[in-house]
């Protein structure tokens, strides 16, 4: 293979440049000499390494291309890409078993000559993971970290029954553990995960198969689990395994898999053994799984549950539950109390920090969450949620206090962006107007109209859609450059087509598509101002009824405006805009004030603050 085959994608350029995927989008749709798609498809189009870089050359943009960024390209370019996890499979084995010599292309020797044989398959090993984002769900590096190191994994056995590409136990490795085990139902993930340990040095035993329907460690127990089970399969056997001894806790129901993979950890531990796995956050409150905790609970087995940051597991963007295990001793006291703690916006040494309090003292007060009796967890519900705020008298002060220091502030600066209207002033004579229709026949303005249907899940364009307009956010869809998509240049003015009653949007950043259902206006700026425009536009629409389409292309061209010199114009479209922060702060104010009143409520109600006595007032 040659250099002129390497491809690479729109989101390759705009890592390799660091300029980022809306640059790339405006490189392709403003620059005619910018080079044509060599392959690929309409949403992912792959364009030529070499002719990408002597443009970013031509054009001053030129960002060195590292050896290893160049051989990941090569990789990609010369395998399909539903065969990439095969090909990053041969290339691992091929490494870790020493046969690259001769077979592998002259970049790859380079690499590893450069960076050694596991951080050169490290690199491209997370480079596939990147480019395969969506097929492949992988632990985010952080919650690893977090994992390995509340199962305290030093000189110890560890076991994951769902592996994958070996991301949990290579945290382990490199958290100093003794022998790693583990099995996975696709093969190309365990043959990646075999050679990463094995270039890590690791002591690895991985075995491909379904876990719990062939259970290939039957026999072997482990002092530490790890796992990151799949979320939300349905179909893991429930039928065919009703008897099956790991079930030791009780029978998970048909809609409850994470519950087997509970069971199967412990089955697997050692005698006071640790497991510490990822689970949906309504594992933790089901009806159908409250059995089941109850016997965790009973047992000793369910030590805590840490509520995390959405995105924190590989199977689903919410928020997840960390559930911590421990396989009881015979003999050994039942634990008094598990630790439920929301830790969703802590760093990982805050949380090991509190798991080891917890450890050595459990019925002492903890900075974050609570550790909650037995007894109190085996009600009829048995719901093992983590309490969201701090459980103390203290804490639900300190909320209420920074919610009103916060509305003091808000209700500040609303009072000062009010004080605006005193700016204004009344006129001596109404100035002539003239309709939206006759400017834009007179060219002062031009109007587009979006495509109807637009594909705004993926590609490498921003999309601006109707819903970030009505939730004033930056634009949250991807597309991909095509006939007929108007690409918006800042002054731009988009408005809604639908009866959902949204304000004229004034374009600040270019480079990004309007999506369906809108429609934008283009003013000429030497004669006419975004904003003085815009102020017309959301009196205009304001005044219409709801359920009316929002701005029909017949209702727009009947919008008045008044004739202004441009000067003018600029002065009220600043007026315009003041107005605007004027109403954001008055909202923002409202609705910390509707928090603050919440909290307030529902401290009362809990108990864990009181109203003043006549002495404390």
């Amino acid at each position: 293979m040659t250099g002129h085959d390497t491809t690479l994608t729109a989101a390759d350029i705009a890592r390799m440049t660091g300029y980022g995927r809306a640059a790339v989008s405006n490189w392709r749709r403003r620059y005619a000499d910018f080079p044509r798609p060599v392959g690929g498809t309409a949403a992912s189009p792959q364009f030529s390494l070499v002719e990408v870089e002597q443009w970013l050359i031509r054009t001053g943009k030129k960002t060195d291309v590292s050896d290893e960024e160049r051989i990941w390209q090569q990789i990609r370019s010369e395998t399909e890409d539903l065969r990439l996890a095969r090909a990053i499979a041969d290339i691992g084995h091929r490494m870790a078993t020493q046969q690259t010599e001769g077979s592998a292309p002259a970049l790859l020797q380079q690499l590893i000559s450069k960076l050694g044989a596991s951080p050169s398959y490290e690199f491209i090993v997370a480079r596939y993971l990147e480019a395969h984002a969506r097929r492949v769900a992988v632990t985010p590096a952080e919650t690893a970290r977090l994992m390995v190191q509340i199962a305290e994994v030093d000189a110890a056995y560890v076991f994951d029954p769902a592996c994958g590409v070996g991301t949990l136990l290579k945290a382990a490795a490199d958290a100093g553990a003794g022998y790693l085990a583990g099995q996975d139902h696709d093969a190309d993930a365990v043959a990646i995960a075999t050679s990463r340990l094995s270039l890590a040095g690791g002591k690895a035993d991985f075995r491909h198969g379904d876990s719990l329907r062939e259970n290939l460690f039957e026999q072997a127990t482990f002092d530490v689990a790890v796992c990151d089970p799949p979320f939300r399969d349905r179909f893991w056997g429930s039928s065919e395994l009703s008897s099956d001894l790991r079930w030791a806790h009780g029978l998970p129901p048909r809609g409850e898999p994470e519950l087997a993979w509970v069971q199967h950890l412990l089955w697997h531990l050692k005698p006071g053994g640790r497991a510490v796995i990822l689970l949906p956050a309504a594992v933790s409150a089901r009806t159908s799984g409250r059995r089941i905790r109850a016997s965790l609970i009973r047992a000793g087995a369910l030590r805590a549950v840490f509520a995390l940051s959405a995105g924190a597991a590989s199977g689903s963007s919410a928020a997840p539950h960390l559930w911590v295990l421990r396989q009881p001793v015979q003999g050994d006291p039942l634990p008094a109390r598990v630790l439920l703690a929301d830790v969703a916006d802590k760093p990982i040494g805050h949380v090991l920090d509190l798991w080891r309090r917890f450890l050595a003292e459990p019925e002492t007060e903890l900075p974050v969450g609570c550790a909650v009796p037995l007894i109190v967890l085996l009600d009829d519900r048995v719901d093992v949620t983590p309490i969201r705020s701090e459980e103390t008298a203290g804490q639900g002060n300190r909320e209420l206090s920074k919610s009103r220091s916060e509305l003091s502030g808000l209700l500040a600066e609303a009072t000062r962006a009010i004080t605006t209207s005193s700016d204004l002033v009344p006129v001596s004579e109404v100035a002539a107007t003239v309709t939206l229709g006759q400017l834009l026949r007179s060219g002062a303005l031009s109007l587009f109209q979006t495509p109807a249907r637009m594909e705004v899940s993926s590609g490498d364009l921003p999309v601006l859609t109707v819903t970030d307009i009505v939730a004033g956010r930056p634009p949250s869809g991807w597309t991909t450059d095509a006939p007929g998509l108007i690409v918006l240049e800042p002054g731009d003015i988009v408005v809604s087509v639908t009866r959902i009653q949204t304000e004229p949007h004034v374009v600040t950043t270019g480079g990004v598509a309007a999506g369906p259902q809108l429609q934008v206006l283009r003013p000429e700026p030497d004669r006419l101002d975004s904003d003085f425009l815009a102020c017309s536009l959301h009196a205009a629409l304001r005044a219409r009824p709801v359920s009316s389409s929002a701005s029909s292309r017949s209702e727009l061209h009947r919008t008045p405006v008044a004739l202004l010199a441009i000067a003018d114009q600029r002065s009220y479209g600043a007026a315009y805009q003041r107005l605007r922060s004027a109403a954001r702060a008055l909202q923002q104010a409202r609705d910390q004030g509707d928090l603050l009143i919440t909290q307030g409520i529902s401290c009362l109600a809990e108990g864990t603050l009181r109203p003043k006595t006549d002495h404390e007032v």
